[in-house]
C-alpha cells in the first residue's frame, strides 16, 4: 500500500496507524443508518491515538471486535 511507505518512525505507531486506516476502510462499508452512531465512536479514538497512542490501541481493539458481530461484519475482512 503506498500510504505505508511513510510509515517507518516508530513500528509501534505505524501498527496504530494501519489498524485505523483499516478500521475507517471497515467503517465506509456500514449501512448508513449505522455508519453514523459507529463513524462518531472511531472518530474519537482517532482524537484519543494524538494523545494516548496505547489506551487508543486498546479501544482500537475493542471497537474492532464489535465491528466483526455488525451484519456486515463477516464481509469486511482485514488487508487489501
Amino acid at each position: 500500500m503506498a500510504a505505508d511507505d511513510r510509515l517507518d518512525d516508530d513500528l509501534e505507531d505505524d501498527e496504530l496507524a494501519r489498524r485505523l486506516r483499516e478500521a475507517h476502510r471497515r467503517v465506509r462499508l456500514l449501512p448508513a443508518d449505522e455508519k453514523e452512531r459507529v463513524a462518531r465512536r472511531y472518530l474519537a479514538i482517532c482524537d484519543l491515538a494524538k494523545r494516548d497512542p496505547e489506551r487508543a490501541a486498546s479501544r482500537l481493539e475493542a471497537f474492532i471486535e464489535g465491528l466483526d458481530d455488525t451484519p456486515r461484519g463477516q464481509e469486511n475482512t482485514p488487508g487489501d
